[in-house]
């Protein structure tokens, strides 16, 4: 297919420049470059197989770290008690838990009846140790915030094994890997294994663990040291108890990530950034702005049929703020037959148009480097065929690599001040298409009127999520779940019939992004375009 010249406008703050037929720059292409079509591929440095910073994962010591299981082990050191003769102060013992349980067994029996006992312990311990334990304040929370990071969750316990998958079960856990029979710097050996980036303890001992893996030590003053003891003894980061791990979870993670961005973004020089305006390369083109200085940053917004037109004017007025030099190239995507056939892949054939469209533009302005607003949801959300062909093409996820998720992304852009923290997600007009639906610029003009219609309809009620999906002749109309039993269905109805759908009715279950994905027959088959 041949692909015409693009006439490229560059909005810069101290002037306009006209690049015209950006794509014939032979001198300017890099040695080894390659042309599909008359326009340049040409090799940019290599998206990472790898990511910047090491997958979150967290261990967790169990006994007083998770949960309060003094109960249920007091109850088998009695039972132990009774049937021995033994005295055994039960107090004390389950309040010094941490240790292997062959230490405390040896306080009380002598040594030849020590492993005996640990069997006979081990008998009584699931039918009298597990039900009589309870969570710790605060434990849902902190697993439900690794889950949104993106992270793995590990136990690393000296309690025996089977117990520890016991308690673990029986309170509803979701726990990745549970580890036993590991005390002290011991623990270690499992947390490298896992790779663990922080260990919770409440023991000294967990300190010692966490730290012979090269872990953050994370202490939690709920088990038998305070305080002050764990921090005297070594503890990176010391809580009252878990119900503050999630927010200091979340704060250290996203700073993590964020000078890992900066730090990867300052190794270019310069950059162009596929800019559509929404709130992720809207953050990705301020960060580069910040990281390399806004006069080597382009930003790119691509106009075609497919770009919503109230979109447009934003992303000119957000590129303006910050002062780095806005381009408007025209992608000819439409153009593509893998693209207009519209079926599970047409993103691939998208974002190949999109970036081979802008190296051309790279190459005038002697840029290297062109990055993508692909964050770390996006990388394992549904399929993305668009991804793979951005990869392909060299092009650049510093946010993904960063593992910056869309949470952490919109929470950076409200510290930052940027105006797109809150912008509502924004898919392309050819996401409203079935899939098997011939894509034509009259088809997405029909879905671009509906949807403005449905929103003006909805303004009073704030919405924030609109879409039309084009059905064929119906339309089904997606808006924010907490509307649907507070707005006229029918006028939304009647508003979208009047754009010219023959038939359309609200979903009962709200707005989805990818929604249409639900409808292919076999999405699996995507994820490796």
């Amino acid at each position: 297919m041949s692909t015409p010249s693009r006439s490229v406008i560059i909005h810069n703050p101290t002037g306009l420049v006209d690049l015209s037929a950006v794509s014939g720059c032979e001198t300017l292409r890099p040695a080894g470059a390659r042309r599909v079509g008359d326009v340049s591929t040409a090799e940019i440095q290599p998206a990472p197989t790898a990511a910047d910073v090491p997958e979150l994962v967290v261990g967790f010591d169990l006994d007083m770290t998770l949960i309060d299981s003094r109960p249920g082990i007091q109850a088998v050191w009695d039972l132990l008690a009774a049937e021995t003769g033994v005295p055994i102060d039960t107090d004390l013992v389950v309040s010094r838990l941490g240790p292997p349980l062959t230490w405390e067994m040896a306080n009380w029996f002598p040594p030849e009846q020590v492993e005996p006992l640990i069997a006979r312990y081990r008998e009584l311990y699931p039918s009298h140790a597990i039900t009589g334990s309870l969570p710790l304040p605060g434990v849902a929370e902190s697993l439900a915030a690794i889950r949104a990071l993106r992270g793995r969750t590990m136990v690393v316990s000296a309690k025996y094994t089977p117990s520890v998958r016991l308690h673990l079960e029986h309170l509803g856990f979701d726990i990745d890997e549970p580890v036993g029979d590991l005390h002290g710097a011991e623990k270690g050996t499992a947390l490298r294994e896992h790779e663990a980036t922080i260990y919770v303890g409440d023991h000294t001992a967990d300190i010692d663990g966490a730290h012979a893996a090269g872990a953050l030590a994370v202490s939690v003053a709920t088990g038998p040291f305070t305080a002050d003891e764990l921090r005297a003894y070594g503890a990176d980061v010391v809580l009252n108890d878990l119900t503050e791990f999630p927010e200091w979870l979340e704060e250290y993670v996203l700073e993590q990530r964020l000078e890992a961005l900066m730090k990867r973004l300052s190794s270019y020089d310069k950059m162009v950034v596929a800019f559509s305006g929404g709130a992720d390369s809207a953050f990705l083109l301020a960060a580069a702005g910040r990281a390399i200085g806004p006069a080597n940053v382009v930003a790119a917004t691509a106009i075609s049929p497919s770009l919503p037109a109230a979109e447009l004017e934003p992303a000119a007025r957000f590129a303006d703020t910050i002062g780095v030099r806005h381009v408007t190239p025209h992608t000819h995507e439409m153009e593509r037959e893998g693209y207009q056939a519209n079926s599970g892949a047409r993103c691939y054939f998208c974002k190949a148009e999109l970036i081979e469209t802008l190296q051309p533009i790279a190459d005038e302005f002697g840029i290297t480097a062109i990055a993508t607003g692909t964050n770390a949801d996006d990388a394992i959300a549904g399929f993305r065929p668009g991804i793979r062909a951005a990869f392909e093409r060299g092009a650049l996820t510093p946010l993904r690599d960063a593992r910056l998720t869309k949470s952490q992304i919109r929470t950076a852009s409200r510290s930052w001040g940027l105006e797109t923290s809150d912008k509502p997600a924004a898919a392309c007009l050819s996401s409203r298409i079935a899939y098997g639906i011939r894509i034509t610029p009259n088809l997405l003009v029909r879905v671009d009127r509906a949807e403005q219609t449905v929103r003006a309809r909805l303004a009073s009620y704030d919405v924030q999520n609109v879409r039309v999906r084009d059905l064929g002749e119906s339309a089904s109309i997606e808006i924010d779940s907490d509307l649907l039993d507070r707005v006229d269905h029918q006028e939304l109805v009647d508003a979208v019939i009047a754009e010219g759908f023959a038939a359309a009715q609200v979903d009962p279950r709200g707005f989805r992004s990818g929604s249409m994905n639900e409808r292919l027959a076999d999405p699996e088959k995507y994820r490796s375009l």
